[in-house]
């Protein structure tokens, strides 16, 4: 018998794939523990529909990444932290407090997460930090760091 699994089942398939299985297994195990349907035309039209709309919603979510790492290329966040005797930096930047500053001034929200930062700032000036947004889109943000007043 033809199912369509519901859910990864281990040793026999991942999920929305198409499975040949034994009439006992399906009727006793599958089909009562909801991790898979029949193969009938009505749900492999369904599956159909469910992969194209999947697809469509996956092309949006590249294409509004996409738009936001072209939108962050302009943007440049300033952060200040405080500073001892010879221009000497108490402590760093962290992601928290690029995010935080990022959604104050340019009123848009990033996640701390997304920031990926190869070691802490601790100086000052301009650095270009990577935004990986996406598996395939990576933004540029510009932080500036001052010293706090």
């Amino acid at each position: 018998m033809k199912v369509i699994l519901l859910e990864d089942v281990k040793a026999l398939g991942k999920k929305e794939q198409i499975v040949e299985v034994s009439d006992g297994y399906a009727r006793n195990a599958l089909l009562p523990k909801k991790l898979a349907v029949e193969a009938t035309g009505k749900n492999l039209n369904d599956l159909k529909l469910k992969k194209a709309n999947d697809e469509k919603v996956a092309k949006e979510i590249l294409e509004n990444a996409r738009e936001f790492a072209a939108q962050m290329q302009n943007d440049v966040v300033t952060v200040s932290i405080k500073a001892g005797e010879g221009g000497k930096t108490f402590g760093s930047v962290s992601t928290k407090e690029i995010a935080t500053a990022y959604k104050e001034q340019c009123g848009k929200e990033i996640d701390k997460k997304k920031l990926q930062l190869p070691e802490a700032i601790k100086s000052f000036g301009t650095f270009e930090v990577p935004v990986k947004l996406h598996p395939q889109v990576t933004g540029t943000l510009r932080v500036k760091v001052v010293e706090q007043k």
